[in-house]
């Protein structure tokens, strides 16, 4: 019989990662992580003291896989490739913008990824008091998603019979008439494609450039929130 691999906080936090990868945040308890583990409840918790300390930890874990940006960038280009890598992460594991934003406590290493990307504003040129502000603005941002109000796809799909999607449009069309408008440009004209949904890579980027040009704009003004 093979020695069983001993767990190490750092195993635990792997392993709850893939679970929750494989079957979603909600099977994540000490419980099934345990089974995962092949221990005793008792023996994980030497390692994790509770389940927020699990998440903390799983979150924690996937920062730290977070790909720095190349030294040689600009501060802009440097923000822009440190936000779309937090995104990629994200991306890859969907169960974690829900635990992040029921996180409470600032851990080692969202204080030090939060320090690292005040330091690519700082060392850019900006100065602490335009930082502060470019990170507010930013938000939930640095975290690779953004925020939708009312963000429930289902309930905003149209039915799959042409008629009734003809019929839904016209009647959305007479009551919201420039939500129709928008709707049928983003959809290049075509009725059939109304209701698809964006493109949420595209929307993210856009409103992140939109922020980081009016960063760049703001810092060669000299801006600063004392005047």
């Amino acid at each position: 019989m093979p020695p069983r691999t001993p767990v190490t906080r750092d195993r635990a936090l792997a392993e709850a990662v893939a679970l929750a990868d494989a079957d979603g945040i909600d099977a994540v308890s000490m419980r099934n992580l345990s089974a995962r583990l092949d221990v005793v409840p008792m023996a994980l918790y030497k390692h994790v003291t509770n389940k927020d300390d699990l998440l903390d930890g799983m979150v924690a874990t996937l920062i730290d896989s977070y790909d720095p940006p190349a030294p040689e960038l600009g501060w802009k280009d440097a923000v822009r490739a440190q936000i779309l890598s937090a995104r990629r992460v994200l991306l890859k594991h969907p169960w974690a913008r829900q635990v992040i934003e029921t996180r409470t406590t600032r851990t080692p290493q969202v204080l030090g990824y939060m320090n690292r990307l005040s330091g690519l504003f700082i060392e850019g040129g900006f100065s602490p008091d335009l930082t502060h502000h470019a990170m507010h603005a930013l938000g939930h941002r640095i975290w690779g998603f953004s925020p939708e109000a009312f963000d429930d796809p289902d309930s905003l799909q149209p039915p799959a019979d042409p008629a009734q999607r003809q019929a839904m449009f016209e009647m959305v069309q007479s009551v919201y008439p420039y939500i129709a408008m928008i709707a049928l440009d983003s959809a290049g004209g075509d009725l059939t494609k109304v209701g698809d949904g964006c493109d949420e890579q595209f929307e993210f980027e856009f409103t992140l450039d939109l922020l980081l040009d009016a960063f760049e704009r703001l810092q060669e003004a000299e801006w600063s929130s004392r005047r």
